[in-house]
């Protein structure tokens, strides 16, 4: 039987590169994001492939989750699948420094959408007795370094709500686990960096990670067997060691 697959952050990034795989896997795929054009583009390039609904709200605003959700037809109402993947990283200041807007938007996003998106879908997965939930999460949700301090923090977050799901979930036969890239060549640097030119140097030396090799990984966590359960992977790029030492080559 053909699963459903519902991805949040689906417009770039990993969540895109999620959603190819997925296709490519014949999962059926509810796709999510804020852009409401580049669903569209999305939609078009997967729906000769898969059934593709797309959905357009942010995660971060609690009513608008809940009525986006809950709003789909009803073909696509049975979800086995939830990628927690929507989320960013605002600046990178020292605490002291910090902008308190950047502070909002990373924990609206990393933290309040994971737990609002978990909400609105687990009810079902718990009534059917089965669902698949993988949360991405971060290298700063093992560590935190110099300027990270609340994106680390949101990051860590992600990893306690991730452990504490896996408790509250096993009665019910659900799968939770976490996926937590280190450096990864997305729009990640852009958006952290607003554009700046400090963004373009972030990904030069080494060869990072790319979205398709953590779209690669999601797919096999979530391809196990029924009794396997990838619970928590950490996956770095070679050239990176932990989250300050990166061998880079200076031209």
């Amino acid at each position: 039987m053909t699963k459903t697959a519902l991805i949040t952050g689906a417009t770039s990034g990993i969540g895109k590169a999620t959603a190819h795989e997925f296709a490519r896997q014949n999962i059926r795929l509810i796709l999510c994001g804020r852009r409401q054009e580049r669903l569209n583009s999305l939609e078009k390039e997967l729906s000769s492939i898969v059934e593709v609904c797309t959905l357009k709200f942010d995660v971060g605003q609690r009513e608008a989750v809940f009525e986006t959700i809950a709003s789909l037809p009803n073909n696509f109402k049975k979800i086995d699948i939830l990628i927690n993947n929507a989320g960013n990283a605002h600046g990178l200041d020292p605490i002291q420094e910090g902008n308190l807007d950047d502070w909002d938007a990373m924990m609206h996003s990393n933290v309040n959408g994971l737990l609002y998106v978990s909400k609105a879908i687990i009810p079902q997965m718990v009534y059917r007795e089965s669902g698949h939930i993988i949360n991405i999460g971060s290298s700063a949700g093992r560590e935190v370094y110099p300027k990270g301090n609340v994106y680390c923090a949101s990051k860590h977050a992600v990893a306690a709500i991730t452990e504490g799901m896996r408790i509250d979930l096993n009665p019910h036969n659900i799968k939770v686990g976490a996926v937590n890239p280190g450096l990864v060549e997305t729009e990640f640097s852009k958006v952290r960096f607003k554009g700046g030119a400090i963004a373009d140097g972030v990904y030069k030396g080494f060869k990072a990670l790319q979205a398709k090799d953590i779209a690669e990984i999601i797919y096999f966590a979530i391809s196990r067997p029924p009794h396997v359960n990838i619970a928590d992977l950490l996956v770095f790029p070679t050239a990176q060691a932990n989250s300050v030492t990166v061998k880079k080559t200076l031209p």
